[in-house]
């Protein structure tokens, strides 16, 4: 069973309020983090919407998701509240995991969200662990995994791909190819650029899409879908994006200049589309205004539930850490 695809107006204006509230969002959090309110590190996904946007609307409830340190859009557009990710990078027990994760390993179970990854390329691996089981239980779910084209250069990359073939397993790789990895251009890092090529070669089906339009990536994911539905193996899109925002909050992004990133801005994928219903008359300045309105009372109440959330007291320390005491392991 698959999603069925049907892109008109509506669909267009519900795309364009999931990319916003990812967008105000990661604002939001870029100025708490200037607060300290949000501490540790802090990778913003701005730019980068169209990409979680478009795939998530094509899975389905029991499809798996392993994402990056860059997971708050992915988390959004999955259907994890604004309040329990907020929470979470609080570090506050309301959070998603507790607390004990922060922005950058957000989890729920039962969106079968598996959860940012601070390792580059760790997530590869584990996402092809979710798909053998998927596939050994005769599971009709799909593994779907995000990771940036810095993990390109990581051995689990090129393991990953090559046991996702062997085994043919059920898995989505998605690379969001933003150019700068952490801070070093595509072309200092790698000899072959075209990503999808790489994959390519281990024999699986592999495609680059506009990652600045949404259209595109959700209908690129969506022939994606069906293809591993139907057939039992794994399938590579690389997606051209561009993130607006450093690395992390401590970039001082020397690697680019600014009239770079302002020519990508001009075709980043909310402005894309907003710029595209006008144009053909299917939107009016009141509706923007309207979804940026409840999209401002989201945040303000995800604020409010984050700062009331409680702090995991220090009795907790050991929690989930260690087994109860006396028990014996297999074998000892």
């Amino acid at each position: 069973m698959t999603n069925k695809l049907h892109i008109n107006r509506d669909h267009l204006i519900q795309q364009l309020k999931r990319m916003l509230r990812i967008r105000r969002f990661e604002e939001k959090c870029a100025e708490l983090y200037g607060q300290e309110k949000i501490r540790g590190f802090l990778h913003l996904y701005i730019g980068e919407e169209a990409i979680a946007v478009g795939v998530m609307s094509t899975l389905l409830p029991q499809d798996q998701i392993v994402s990056t340190y860059r997971e708050h859009g992915h988390a959004l557009a999955r259907g994890l509240s604004m309040g329990s990710v907020l929470a979470e990078m609080y570090g506050r027990t309301n959070g998603c995991s507790r607390g004990r994760g922060g922005s950058m390993h957000l989890f729920h179970r039962e969106r079968n969200f598996y959860g940012g990854n601070a390792i580059v390329a760790g997530g590869l691996p584990m996402a092809n662990g979710l798909a053998m089981a998927n596939k050994k239980q005769n599971s009709e779910a799909v593994t779907v995994c995000f990771f940036g084209e810095g993990a390109v250069a990581e051995g689990e990359f090129h393991e990953s791909m090559n046991l996702a073939v062997l085994w043919q397993l059920p898995v989505l790789f998605i690379c969001e190819n933003n150019r700068y990895a952490m801070g070093t251009a595509l072309s200092l890092s790698e000899s072959e650029m075209n990503i999808a090529k790489k994959a390519a070669s281990y024999g699986m089906e592999a495609v680059q899409v506009d990652g600045m339009n949404v259209v595109d990536v959700e209908t690129a994911a969506q022939t994606a879908i069906e293809h591993i539905r139907e057939h039992n193996q794994p399938y590579f899109m690389e997606c051209q994006t561009y993130r607006f925002r450093g690395h992390s909050s401590f970039d001082g992004q020397l690697y680019r200049d600014k009239e770079e990133v302002a020519r990508w801005e001009q075709k980043g994928p909310v402005m894309r589309l907003i710029k595209w219903l006008r144009d053909n008359n299917h939107f009016q300045d009141s509706e923007l205004d309207d979804i940026e309105a409840e999209i401002r009372v989201e945040i303000e109440t995800a604020i409010r539930f984050a700062e009331a959330g409680e702090w995991e007291p220090v009795s907790d320390l050991y929690k989930d850490v260690y087994g109860p005491t006396g028990v014996k392991s297999q074998g000892t």
